[in-house]
């Protein structure tokens, strides 16, 4: 079965637009709650939500979808997505339903789901929930209408958790953190955890309004966060994303580290303290060449997967690792979490840090990573990759490249654009091959 709704990552797009408008919203409610009815018990949904003025009206559509079924509702209010993965396993919850477009404006919003074990719905999965929104829903008796509950301690409960992924044997004490939580769903969970671990927290991106999610802060748009670190003489910046699934950091200088080096620092302490599971770690195709080289050079191994945290756990599951993520930040320690989780990302660093008690220009600077770019080339519909000069154009830059850089083109899964991105040993000739074919794409196109 095909999917017209799921992306990537969940539904995504424009809020009171196709699909998502209240009464879809609703029904797509139903159609998971009738896929997840199961047996003769009780049935539970755990619904969180981050900072944007729609996740109200996401919420209310979502409940009365769910009970209108016969499925219960436990909303637990503004939580980072991994706190709601986390949630719906420690409750027993036969689904968990996570309200956010993650690092997208305000004005979009989505919609990701997790299974009793916290993990992301597969494909198939999604697939069922679209063939049954093509259905009437099967509505409860009147007497069997879900009831819908608040829970208020789910953020005690998510900052316990997240802390006791950090080591018992170490503080924060006297390390200068700034935690950016991009006005999002951390915003109070992540300056408390680091706070009560001992660090001197200087927190920005803490006043949601409903609008401002993501609006120059946070995981894709570090500039505030690398000027403060400057400004304060910090030890290490962290910022997390609109939903907190994600983590840049920069260093005491205001460099920027990205997931492909954090990935390494984890993976390489890990190894050295024999946690590492699988003998290497598991990022997608976008992860940098300069990763995979070093990673060889440690004996240690890089598997592949296609863009999306989901098929990075999805290959961490089936090969035995422990350690997989996305250059993009998005950072899955499978010991401690069923997704990525922004925060204990941080905190396993934040250990590296202590430990190691050198800066973290010193630390966080594992690899030397080969020129890469990537530009995105908006497009109407159509096929454009599969044209017989853009397939031309991106032969001859991988003949070009040789064994030197690899080219990676592919079209975006959450917006109508195609991804060019080519890396090597050459900088010049990267981005001469990436304007090619992004001129290739365009005239197809």
């Amino acid at each position: 079965m095909g999917r017209s709704y799921f992306g990537t990552d969940g539904i995504r797009g424009l809020t009171n637009s196709d699909p998502l408008t209240p009464d879809m919203i609703m029904k797509i409610g139903q159609a998971a709650g009738a896929k997840f009815l199961r047996g003769d018990h009780r049935h539970r949904v755990v619904i969180g939500k981050d900072t944007r003025l729609s996740g109200y009206m996401f919420e209310s559509a979502l409940v009365a979808g769910f009970t209108s079924v016969g499925m219960d509702v436990v909303q637990v209010g503004p939580l980072p997505t991994p706190a709601v993965a986390l949630l719906t396993r420690s409750m027993r919850a036969d689904l968990g339903v996570m309200i956010s477009a993650s690092h997208n404006p305000f004005h979009d919003n989505g919609i990701k789901f997790f299974g009793p074990d916290g993990y992301k719905l597969s494909d198939e999965d999604e697939a069922e929930i679209e063939a049954l929104l093509k259905k009437a829903p099967r509505l409860a008796k009147p007497e069997a209408i879900g009831r819908s509950r608040k829970i208020e301690d789910a953020r005690g409960r998510y900052i316990h958790d997240a802390k006791m992924t950090f080591p018992e044997h170490l503080r924060l004490d006297g390390l200068n953190i700034v935690v950016d939580c991009a006005h999002g769903a951390s915003y109070t969970v992540a300056p408390s955890a680091l706070w009560e671990l001992g660090a001197n927290v200087t927190a920005i991106g803490v006043q949601p309004n409903g609008y401002n999610i993501n609006a120059n802060v946070g995981s894709t748009a570090p500039k505030l966060m690398q000027e403060m670190v400057r400004d304060i003489s910090a030890d290490i910046g962290i910022a997390l994303d609109g939903d907190a699934d994600r983590l840049i950091v920069c260093d005491e200088k205001g460099n920027i580290v990205d997931g492909d080096q954090l990935m390494a620092r984890i993976t390489k302490s890990w190894a050295d303290t024999d946690r590492l599971k699988g003998g290497g770690l598991v990022a997608t195709v976008m992860s940098n060449l300069g990763l995979e080289r070093y990673l060889e050079g440690e004996r240690l191994k890089l598997e592949r997967t296609n863009v999306g945290d989901r098929y990075v756990l999805e290959a961490m599951r089936a090969k035995g690792y422990n350690v997989g993520g996305e250059q993009s930040g998005h950072l899955i320690m499978s010991d401690y979490a069923t997704t990525g989780d922004g925060l204990v990302a941080a905190l396993q660093i934040l250990a590296c840090l202590v430990e190691s008690g050198k800066p973290a220009s010193e630390l966080l600077r594992v690899f030397e990573p080969l020129p890469q770019i990537l530009k995105n080339v908006r497009f109407n519909g159509g096929t454009p990759l599969e044209q017989d000069s853009v397939q031309k154009a991106i032969a001859d830059a991988e003949t070009k490249l040789g064994n030197t850089g690899r080219v990676l083109i592919r079209k975006s899964g959450t917006e109508p654009v195609i991804r060019v991105m080519a890396e090597g040993d050459d900088p010049d000739l990267v981005e001469t091959l990436v304007d090619g074919i992004c001129e290739a794409v365009r005239k197809a196109a």
